[in-house]
């Protein structure tokens, strides 16, 4: 049958090029199925190649599917920094991965990091020698190759060149005990990846110490402040008391105060030292104490000390109206197993538990609970006023790594001489490189998430 032209043309132009429209459209549609076809036959694939530019897929994941192309080994510890985890650009990721509007990053686990921490012993100079666990000879390194895993959402990595870059013009401290001054050891080990520190104050017993990063002009600090309250503590370096401990429950630490207004962000963290001998003051007279049985004075225990300085505590943070971030850290766990620290004591564990396998001892629970307590109390006045308030909980995911501490290996080559040595065990402070870095991850997440 012959085409009539003239007539298909008089349609068209009947139809307000409705039928051309039509035509075009199936013949694109064609078009485009015949170029999916063929180019699923021939192999070839964007989001493979990139799984970033397409659509969004954990870091995990693409490490993950890395790590296994690889030698489906962990690297050696030598070689940690020729592995540290750029095989994976975190920061361009960081912007892709789906939020959500309740994100609990404290609950979760660890689980299998095969490029191992980004610094090592050997690269970082501000490492303790009570943490340096591989140069004192402690010999696993599974300890190393683990990162915690929020079940609810993804936690990138700690970026040092963006923190370094948000942080420009800002003052850092930490204010606590030897736990805040672990902490700010791996802070500044990863922060000198990028930029060197330099150290341009330091008390006399270097425990409180202050460095300064000059191409971004910021200053980290840790002061130290073991009750976070006015204290007389007659102890040395080593713990070695000669006379009970004296607390001013009604007066905070001036070491700290005085330098308050001048922070933009600060972590605040007690509770270990309540547990000692103190005798209590308020109004410069003595209320009571805690374990002090050689004098007659009423036992107040440390849930009543501990929950006075907190208070007073909160109630100076909310009435400064401080515009920065202030993280107040939840007292993280010991795990001594078969005795304590002083009763042979140890913890000989090499990987993470499971939530449930390991307890809490009553001591830590009791200040737990009042830090719980007392920050639910603060947090509403604080938000009423505009304080940015923040709780830093590290208890479940410290909880769960009973293999991050030094142990006998505080000391070096502690059995060198004799493989059944007696030495105290350090189950409380962890190694560095260690498990504490991930707190870095968590605390970066919580202030670009504001």
């Amino acid at each position: 049958m012959k085409w009539n032209w003239k007539a298909w043309w008089w349609c068209i132009r009947r139809n307000n090029y409705f039928l051309v429209k039509f035509a075009v459209s199936i013949l694109l549609v064609g078009l485009s199925f015949r170029l999916l076809f063929s180019q699923s036959t021939t192999g070839f694939s964007k989001v493979a190649q990139n799984p970033f530019i397409d659509e969004t897929m954990s870091p995990e994941s693409t490490f993950v599917k890395d790590f296994e192309d690889r030698d489906q080994m962990p690297p050696k510890v030598g070689d940690m920094d020729q592995v540290r985890p750029d095989l994976v650009d975190f920061s361009e990721a960081r912007d892709q991965i789906p939020r959500t509007e309740k994100c609990d990053l404290f609950t979760g686990d660890w689980i299998p990091n095969p490029a191992g921490p980004v610094y090592t012993n050997e690269s970082c100079q501000f490492i303790e020698v009570h943490q340096n666990c591989m140069k004192n000879g402690r010999p696993d390194s599974g300890y190393l190759y683990w990162r915690w895993n929020p079940h609810d959402c993804e936690l990138p990595q700690f970026d040092s060149v963006k923190f370094l870059e948000m942080m420009r013009n800002k003052a850092w401290a930490l204010i606590g005990d030897s736990i805040s001054r672990n902490h700010v050891q791996s802070l500044l080990c990863m922060l000198s990846k990028v930029e060197p520190a330099v150290e341009v104050y330091h008390d006399a017993e270097y425990r409180s110490r202050r460095w300064h990063f000059p191409l971004h002009n910021l200053t980290i600090s840790v002061i130290w402040s073991p009750f976070l309250a006015k204290a007389d503590i007659f102890e040395n370096y080593d713990g070695v008391a000669t006379s009970e401990l004296e607390l001013h429950l009604d007066q905070l630490d001036k070491t700290w105060t005085d330098l308050y207004n001048s922070l933009d962000y600060v972590i605040f963290s007690s509770g270990k030292w309540f547990i000692k001998t103190a005798i209590y003051y308020e109004n410069d007279k003595i209320l009571g104490c805690h374990y002090c049985p050689k004098r007659n004075l009423t036992e107040l225990g440390i849930d009543f000390a501990y929950r006075k300085v907190l208070k007073n505590l909160f109630d100076f943070i909310i009435a400064s109206k401080h515009k920065g971030i202030i993280f107040y850290r939840t007292t993280t766990p010991d795990h001594f197993e078969n005795g304590e620290w002083f009763s042979g004591g140890s913890c000989r564990r090499t990987t993470p538990v499971k939530e449930g396998k390991f307890e809490l001892n009553q001591m830590i629970k009791i200040l737990r609970d009042i830090e719980l307590e007392e920050f639910e109390k603060a947090a509403t006045d604080a938000s009423e006023k505009g304080v940015n308030l923040k709780l830093l909980d590290l208890m479940e995911l410290s909880l769960l790594r009973p293999d991050g501490h030094p142990g006998p290996y505080r000391h070096f080559h502690p059995f060198a001489n004799d493989k059944n040595a007696k030495v105290i065990n350090d189950c409380l402070h962890w190694c560095l490189p260690g498990p504490i870095d991930s707190w870095n991850d968590l605390i970066m997440e919580m202030v670009v998430s504001g």
